[in-house]
């Protein structure tokens, strides 16, 4: 028998592509998700759920007696920057979540007094109200 190069590698073509046709397209497309549906929703529920706590802890500080009398006397409406909050993307607001939370354990603590914390939220309040002016 004599072996012939061309014919095998005609003959392996021929397996490939016999493969590759008889499989059907949808398994092929399964095998290449990486993240399931469920593991995708479960995250769209996690974000959607870190958002909303980071959203309430801001809004909370920003609703303490102190903060609405610091933003008064600095002549800014306190609801202004309560409806800026909402607007920020949640990278802003997980940073000015923990800022604000530092700040509140920072008071709470005795490192900070009456006037530091005015300032803090005056500058903070301000820094809101010009990211959301700048988009």
């Amino acid at each position: 028998m004599h072996f012939d190069l061309k014919h095998s590698f005609r003959l392996a073509v021929a397996v490939v592509l016999a493969a590759i046709f008889a499989l059907p397209l949808n398994l092929v497309a399964e095998a290449a998700h990486v993240v399931s549906p469920s593991e995708l929703r479960q995250a769209g529920i996690k974000a959607s759920t870190t958002r909303q706590h980071n959203l309430d802890e801001v809004q909370q500080f920003f609703s303490s007696e102190k903060a609405q009398t610091a933003l008064k006397s600095a002549h800014m409406n306190p609801e202004q920057v309560k409806n800026a909050v909402s607007t920020l993307d949640e990278g802003e607001l997980a940073q000015l979540a923990s800022r604000t939370q530092k700040a509140q354990a920072d008071f709470a603590a005795g490192r900070l007094n009456n006037r530091d914390l005015i300032i803090i939220i005056v500058a903070v309040a301000v820094v809101i109200l010009i990211i959301v002016a700048v988009r």
